[in-house]
């Protein structure tokens, strides 16, 4: 009987996407049938392909121990953490910056991103098909799924530099799309990529007002150009930052900036975009995200990594609210009452990562905000301090310290607050993935590290190894990252 294959290899055999009969579920089934396809042929079922590729996210590949790994156990704001015996796989080498190819977290993070695009190609490609449905809700679902495409290849380009460009489902037949799926594309290529995808995307998504309760987690226009904002900053693009940081709209800064990270502050004002976790049944949260960061040992609920550092520590000044809404410490008493006894294994922890009411569960009700409007004014502020409009940056820098308790910023001129700008990204946004980034970005790595104890390598470190899996598969048709 004939097939319509709606899942197919990724980056070849190694890459292959898991299976499942319940498009519900995390993962999707390889093939339907083709009159199976009329069962999706809905509002509902055409929504049950895009939020699929959210449901990747959901993944221990894809959100937990090895992108904790790779974003902040690498940088200057965590250790390790845990017991000094347990490596976590490779959580020892990702610390020391002495990870390889083969490195599970490496290579993890790589082939999660690529099936998660995969997902978003088969959406991307079946959903306008689906005549029963209605258009301008097709319309929606697709532009989410390239904002989930964009979202993923930007992980990509930032970890890995230059990466293959998959723009849809391969067909293993087709030499053309075997080519396609092992060479690499230059950064240049992959970010003009996520831009179209990204503006396509904007074009047609709701603002994040217009969802009911429901869809609350669903992407919105005001997340597409955020995202646009941030990739123009990666770039260097500063009036392309502040035109598109001007189109996030209708966002706010909370009063409260511990209350984000409860559960009563999921999807709030300050808000843009957050993977949801949910920790009632049926359980559909960040399988392990809160667990692997929770304290360890006697009294403790959790496997203690990603420990902040004495370095992200010494960088809060005095009085500023964002240290003790940022780091559990040993012997305090947490919001909800539990008390974390001096009996754990480290020092301190990560409190953005806590689950009240699920605190040793392995899915947990524990969202991970990866944009939101304080983001965005700090982006804002870096692009205009960069154009030369270092008023109106200090303004909006003040904004953010005030928030935190703090008074205005002192720096004055252009560089000054340059330096300032980035401190205040590390206090603001630790803990919340960016951090390995930026300090990329910037040009702060070398010196960073060197206070942290770690040696980065310039003209190595300032990205990951490509998985020397896919290095084999593609058989000189895309090359090592330097130095690996």
């Amino acid at each position: 009987m004939k097939k319509v294959y709606i899942s197919m290899f990724v980056l070849s055999s190694i890459f292959l996407s898991g299976c499942s009969d319940d498009y519900l579920d995390v993962n999707e089934t390889e093939s339907i049938l083709t009159e199976d396809i009329e069962l999706f042929n809905s509002n509902e079922g055409a929504a049950t392909f895009t939020t699929a590729v959210y449901n990747k996210f959901l993944d221990f590949s894809m959100s937990s121990f090895s992108w904790v790994g790779m974003t902040s156990i690498a940088s200057d704001d965590a250790d390790k953490g845990s017991s000094p015996g347990d490596t976590g796989s490779d959580k020892d080498l990702m610390d020391a910056l002495t990870y390889n190819p083969s490195s599970p977290s490496t290579s993890e993070i790589f082939r999660a991103n690529y099936e998660g695009i995969n997902r978003a190609n088969r959406a991307i490609s079946i959903i306008p098909t689906l005549d029963k449905a209605d258009a301008n809700i097709r319309e929606r679902l697709v532009g989410e799924a390239k904002f989930l495409r964009a979202f993923m290849y930007f992980t990509l380009v930032k970890a890995y530099g230059g990466v293959p460009v998959i723009d849809h489902v391969p067909n293993p037949a087709s030499e053309e799309d075997r080519l396609m799926q092992l060479t690499r594309k230059t950064p240049a290529e992959v970010y003009a990529f996520i831009e179209k995808d990204l503006t396509e995307a904007a074009a047609v998504l709701p603002l994040k007002s217009a969802y009911s309760a429901s869809e609350k987690g669903r992407a919105s226009q005001g997340a597409a150009y955020a995202l646009l904002a941030k990739i123009n900053l990666y770039q260097k693009n500063w009036q392309k930052v502040v035109d598109n940081c001007n189109l996030v709209t209708g966002y706010s800064l909370v009063a409260n900036y511990a209350s984000m990270f409860r559960l009563a502050g999921e999807n709030d004002a300050e808000s843009i975009f957050e993977i949801q976790g949910t920790g009632t049944v049926p359980i559909k949260g960040i399988a392990g995200y809160s667990n692997i960061q929770g304290a360890r040992g006697a009294g403790g609920w959790g496997w203690g990594f990603n420990t902040p550092s004495q370095s992200l520590l010494n960088a809060y000044e005095a009085n500023d609210v964002r240290k003790n809404a940022t780091i559990i410490f040993a012997g305090t008493t947490l919001y909800d009452g539990r008390v974390v006894p001096t009996t754990v294994e480290n020092p301190m922890y990560n409190y953005k990562a806590y689950s009240s009411s699920f605190t040793d569960a392995w899915e947990t009700d524990t969202n991970i905000k990866y944009l939101r409007f304080a983001e965005v004014i700090l982006m804002k502020a870096e692009a205009l301090n960069e154009l030369g409009q270092t008023a109106d940056a200090i303004a909006l820098l003040n904004q953010i310290r005030n928030r935190a308790g703090l008074a205005n910023t002192t720096a004055v001129s252009q560089s000054d607050m340059r330096t300032a700008i980035w401190k205040e990204r590390r206090v603001e946004m630790a803990f919340e993935h960016d951090r390995f980034f930026d300090l990329v970005r910037t040009g702060q790595a070398a010196a960073a590290f060197t206070i942290h104890g770690k040696t980065f390598v310039t003209g190595k470190h300032e990205v990951f190894p490509l998985p020397q899996a896919f290095i084999d598969e593609a058989g000189g048709l895309s090359t090592q990252n330097p130095g690996y």
